[in-house]
């Protein structure tokens, strides 16, 4: 009785659909995943494909409702990941987790998502020459607009580390009032 009201509360109402034009996507138990608006199976290529052209989906359980979007943007990340040249070193994986279970694990989240957010407008800046270019050919565009974008990942950098050295003093502030008198909440000097 009370896995049949969760499952009631995690279906989304009329009124959510029309709050959120989001096209749904349903995952069975056997793993596949359909597509209610074009009502067939699709892969998780086909879901790539929507997020490189920009379009809201949610994904959900078939039987209970629950929202699996992020743990299918995971598997696509694995992917691009084991299948050719990957984004992050294993170095930088390590420091990841690590933030998983402490206190900062939530500003850090914010803290990549902002970077990628300054990142990608920085990206659109330079108006898109990328699309289409092999990783190789990029860095050799990038090699030849060098100037341009050392100014422009110089500034993002600064952004960057201000935003962070603003992080840590607003969680020292924080700390300093909860904790008054110790010294390890002192805030970081500049």
């Amino acid at each position: 009785m009370a896995q049949n009201r969760r499952a009631a509360a995690a279906q989304p109402t009329a009124a959510d659909a029309a709050a959120n034009p989001a096209r749904v996507l349903k995952k069975y138990p056997n793993r596949r995943l359909y597509d209610t608006q074009t009502s067939s199976y699709i892969t998780l290529v086909d879901v790539k494909k929507m997020v490189l052209a920009g379009q809201e989906f949610v994904v959900r359980d078939a039987k209970t409702g629950e929202d699996l979007t992020r743990s299918i943007l995971l598997q696509i990340i694995l992917e691009e990941e084991t299948g050719g040249v990957p984004m992050f070193s294993s170095s930088m994986l390590a420091q990841i987790i690590r933030f998983y279970g402490h206190a900062m694990q939530g500003m850090m989240g914010s803290y990549l998502e902002k970077n990628i957010q300054t990142f990608s407008e920085i990206q659109s800046r330079l108006g898109d020459p990328a699309k289409g270019l092999s990783p190789e050919l990029w860095t050799q565009f990038m090699n030849g607009q060098a100037p341009m974008v050392q100014g422009l990942m110089g500034n993002y950098l600064e952004q960057s580390k201000d935003l962070f050295v603003k992080m840590q003093e607003q969680i020292a502030e924080q700390a300093k009032a909860l904790f008054p008198g110790l010294p390890a909440f002192m805030p970081p000097k500049r």
